[in-house]
């Protein structure tokens, strides 16, 4: 049966257009090479923010304060219809030493974003002595959501809204005729639809092949530890420069990660582990004996953590919405919105020209 869109690539960004796609009554097939919601999505750590968002474009920041902004009542509409919980909390990251405190505050200020310097020792136990008498920068309205749990509950919504998914289907090939796709020729034969979108992630760019054109995604690998404790060691995200620490409800808490351009190798190293568990036990001295769980995933790498959203220039019924790089799952909402306007020729809420497929 033919269906309105087929949507190759089924992590936050592919069920989030889904999802936007289904509500607004099209019909969607969506298409993922492996199995749903277990590549960069379901490997990351779920903060709901860039890291210090001082440090990136305009482009980046007004498409993540736009889905941070969207991400609490989605949740609850996750929870309610599919029996799911997202774990969406609104914990708080809390930035340790050094920082860039004058930058930070003006952003912001700019923002109308919440920040207050704070004593570090108010907030943690097991610092060491010298950290103990620092102060920390707090960004009170920065969420999490706990990926894996996210994934399964739009899956489940994808697929109460009639969405049809595939697992375990490879695209090898766009079919064109003039200046349309007809076709994507699969592992498994034919599939077809009205429109496509390409919302493949690290793979989007050697999946179009030829008709990429000027889009720049390649994997970038990051590494991640996860430790268990009985109850949450601390209640906000930690940053430290560029090292995050997120605590999860049940006392496991994510630390990472690292950005390493190995192509598609998801493998884990030992040299990832040694350098990020130092960096935590300069940290915190007494986490020297837990054991430590460790994977690693692929992130769409892309020029300033930009996305491709939009048509392409010449085919006139392919989309994207790839490229997310590290903020795949904070800007999968808005970037499902933006994608659904351009589709349906409505007016976008702010310029989406460094979004356009080039």
């Amino acid at each position: 049966m033919q269906t309105d869109f087929l949507i190759v690539g089924g992590g936050a960004v592919g069920l989030t257009s889904a999802y936007a796609l289904l509500q607004s009554g099209y019909s969607v097939t969506l298409v993922e090479r492996g199995t749903i919601g277990r590549e960069a999505s379901w490997a990351g750590g779920g903060i709901l923010s860039p890291l210090c968002p001082w440090d990136y474009r305009e482009a980046v920041t007004r498409l993540t304060l736009h889905g941070m902004a969207m991400f609490g009542e989605a949740a609850d509409l996750l929870h309610a219809t599919t029996g799911i919980d997202p774990e969406y909390q609104r914990s708080g990251m809390l930035l340790l030493p050094p920082y860039q405190n004058v930058l930070a505050s003006r952003w912001c200020v700019r923002h109308q974003f919440a920040m207050q310097s704070v004593k570090l020792a108010d907030y943690l136990s097991g610092l060491g002595e010298s950290a103990r008498q620092e102060t920390g920068l707090l960004l009170p309205e920065v969420a999490q959501v706990r990926n894996p749990r996210l994934l399964r509950a739009l899956r489940k919504r994808v697929e109460m809204l009639g969405g049809a998914i595939i697992e375990q289907q490879d695209v090898q090939k766009f079919e064109i005729a003039g200046d349309r796709v007809v076709a994507l020729h699969t592992s498994e034969g034919k599939l077809s639809a009205d429109a496509y979108i390409v919302a493949a992630g690290a793979w989007s760019k050697t999946l179009l092949g030829e008709h990429a054109l000027g889009m720049d995604i390649r994997p970038i690998r990051g590494q991640i530890l996860l430790f268990k404790f009985d109850a949450p060691p601390f209640l906000q995200i930690l940053l430290k420069e560029n090292l995050y620490f997120i605590p999860r409800r049940d006392g496991h808490v994510l630390v990472g990660s690292t950005l390493e351009d190995a192509g598609f190798d998801k493998s884990t190293t030992t040299e990832a582990r040694v350098s990020l568990l130092q960096r935590v036990r300069e940290i915190f001295p007494g986490w020297q004996q837990m054991p430590v769980q460790h994977w690693a995933g692929l992130r769409p790498g892309s020029p300033d953590n930009i996305p491709t959203i939009g048509r392409h220039p010449h085919l006139t019924n392919l989309y994207a919405n790839s490229g997310h790089f590290r903020y795949g799952v904070t800007m999968s909402l808005a970037s499902a919105e933006l994608l659904l306007n351009e589709i349906e020729g409505l007016p976008q809420p702010y310029s989406v020209k460094e979004y356009r497929w080039n």
